[in-house]
């Protein structure tokens, strides 16, 4: 018995995040550690940006030197390379090529890209010139990139006003060179009405895979798209396939969304991020 809980700590699933902080917990880096928590996998944090900010809104964003972003990473890596990564808000171009250098100096896995551009309040978490950079840089080296409808129209310059938009969007932005495009449902169109199903848009190069789920009721919850792209994270981690990654991580932010909590009245709802995936 011994023996087998020594092998079962040596075999622990390590996964990276590289994103900014939320002190509140319910996004970013915070969010990500809870949620490859849930999955136990073993989390690396990786802090581009020191983000002041609560549930509802976004007081101030300082990058962090993207020296120091390398170094971090480059230390992380020296004693255990990650099984799975994945980013997230970068602040800026410059953090953006530093952490692109670094994924193909360190000889990361493909990372997971979740290209957080605007916060949920309407506060830029990455620069104009951030985002060229990371169509440019990053994109080329990514196993799945999961922009929600908004970050989609923005990386493909087209407006999604329905399923056959979406698909264009996703074509167009899997020419950027990553292996995989998922364009997220959870916000709908907006000429549209929300329905009472979510579809997450899958494009592989060979063709496209709808993932379908109940829309849970509500306004949704601060950080989903963390979550999200964390879960997609920690299920590669543990080995899954790109498939069984996906459905796993839609399966978990369900039920991380019913748990759904406030902390205060004026707050947005907060992810149940420790419920089982």
């Amino acid at each position: 018995m011994q023996n087998f809980h020594r092998n079962e700590r040596e075999a622990r699933a390590v996964a990276m995040s590289i994103a900014g902080s939320d002190p509140g917990g319910g996004a970013g880096l915070q969010a990500d550690l809870k949620t490859f928590a849930a999955f136990r996998v073993h989390g690396f944090s990786v802090i581009t940006a020191v983000i002041a900010q609560n549930s509802r809104a976004v007081a101030a964003v300082q990058p962090v030197a993207p020296a120091m972003v390398a170094r971090q990473i480059e230390a992380l890596s020296a004693e255990r390379r990650p099984d799975a990564l994945k980013t997230g808000a970068l602040a800026d171009a410059a953090i953006v090529r530093a952490v692109a250098r670094a994924i193909v100096r360190v000889k990361l896995p493909a990372p997971v890209v979740d290209p957080v551009f605007v916060s949920s309040a309407g506060v830029r978490l990455l620069e104009p010139a951030g985002e060229r950079a990371l169509a440019k840089t990053l994109l080329p080296l990514a196993r799945i990139v999961t922009p929600n409808l908004h970050e989609a129209e923005a990386l493909a310059r087209i407006e999604i006003d329905g399923p056959e938009a979406a698909r264009a969007a996703a074509r167009t932005i899997f020419r950027m060179g990553p292996r995989a495009v998922l364009i997220k449902g959870g916000h709908p169109p907006r000429k549209s009405a929300p329905t009472r199903k979510l579809v997450d848009l899958l494009f592989d190069g060979r063709g496209f895979t709808e993932y379908d789920v109940r829309r849970i009721p509500g306004d949704g919850a601060h950080g989903t798209g963390c979550a999200f792209s964390a879960a997609i994270a920690a299920s590669l981690a543990r080995g899954m396939t790109l498939d069984e990654a996906i459905r796993a991580a839609q399966r978990y932010l369900t039920r991380a969304l019913r748990g759904a909590y406030r902390l205060s009245a004026a707050g947005r709802p907060l992810l149940d991020h420790l419920v089982r995936p």
